[in-house]
């Protein structure tokens, strides 16, 4: 895989996370390069310490494969710094084909996937639809409140939004959101509060070994399942971008701007009755199209790369 292959699947990852409710792990799902990256990431590990303690960097370096998360971390800070106030424009001023594109790639990219599975079996199934209620539950639930329950629930939400983050079709700052601790969160990262960034840190860290290990090892041991509970995920989340919503509950945003917190999908006509506005329905198939054959020209043009 070429470096440049690997900068552009960066780039998507990047603008992914950028989008509330989409992950970056669905992109490197979706291109790819989703066990290289689990496996690079695992490979963070007391061997690679000893290494660098040694000061064998050249081989630390090959260990978890620098050059591949180097250039990925490039593609992903690029999308980031590049599109963030775009995509930040079009969620506040045109949300619903925004959400409609997405929609249009998410299941997209189910689809694809679930060709890779292979043969079908009644476990296969039921991993498929273990990962569309896991995903579709957590995208329908209401927020749980835990902005006060002190540092073990700091420690636990650093936890869950890092294994979220790397699951495709569920998104970090959806599942803090769920916990309540969106803006708790964002707070003390405006307010350098080191306590609560380092013990969220360390959930974090703890949250990225310990589940990119388990992902890793299933994916080697028991591939098609996984692969059918992740695809699972993917059509679950299909929840969560769909783009005519209601809102049936709401929390403070990063802005001091109200946040909906828990939504559930509706009809574009009843969309037009609950708002009054036009719910483009034309314009967001057009899109979710085109966001279909991004996913067909990413499949047989760069998964191949």
């Amino acid at each position: 895989m070429s470096w440049l292959g690997i900068y552009l699947r960066g780039v998507l990852m990047g603008a992914a996370d950028i989008v509330p409710g989409v992950s970056g792990g669905t992109m490197a799902f979706i291109t790819g390069i989703y066990d290289r990256l689990l496996g690079a990431i695992r490979a963070f590990d007391l061997e690679v310490l000893g290494m660098v303690v040694r000061g064998r960097i050249k081989d630390a370096w090959e260990h978890v494969d620098g050059t591949f998360l180097l250039t990925l971390l490039a593609g992903i800070a690029t999308s980031i710094l590049s599109l963030a106030r775009l995509i930040s424009w079009l969620l506040e001023h045109h949300p619903i084909p925004l959400w409609a594109f997405f929609f249009g790639l998410i299941l997209a990219s189910a689809l694809v996937l679930l060709r890779q599975v292979g043969h079908w079996n009644p476990a296969r199934v039921a991993s498929l639809l273990a990962g569309a209620g896991a995903a579709a539950a957590v995208a329908l639930s209401p927020a749980l409140g835990l902005d006060n329950a002190g540092l073990p629930a700091v420690f636990a939400s650093g936890f869950l939004a890092i294994c979220a983050m790397i699951l495709p079709g569920i998104s970090g700052s959806f599942i803090l959101v769920l916990l309540g601790m969106y803006a708790v969160v964002l707070t003390a990262l405006k307010s350098l509060d080191l306590g609560f960034i380092l013990v969220f840190a360390a959930g974090a860290a703890c949250g990225l070994m310990c589940f990119s290990r388990l992902l890793h090892w299933l994916l080697h041991h028991y591939h098609a399942a996984t692969l059918a509970l992740l695809t699972g995920f993917l059509f679950g989340s299909l929840a969560i971008v769909w783009p005519w919503k209601e809102a049936l509950g709401w929390v403070v945003g990063s802005h001091g701007e109200p946040r909906p917190v828990q939504q559930v999908p509706i009809l574009p006509g009843q969309y037009q009755q609950l708002t009054g506005e036009d719910p483009q329905l034309w314009l967001c198939l057009l899109l979710a199209v085109v966001g279909g054959v991004a996913v067909w020209l990413i499949d047989t043009r760069w998964n191949r790369d």
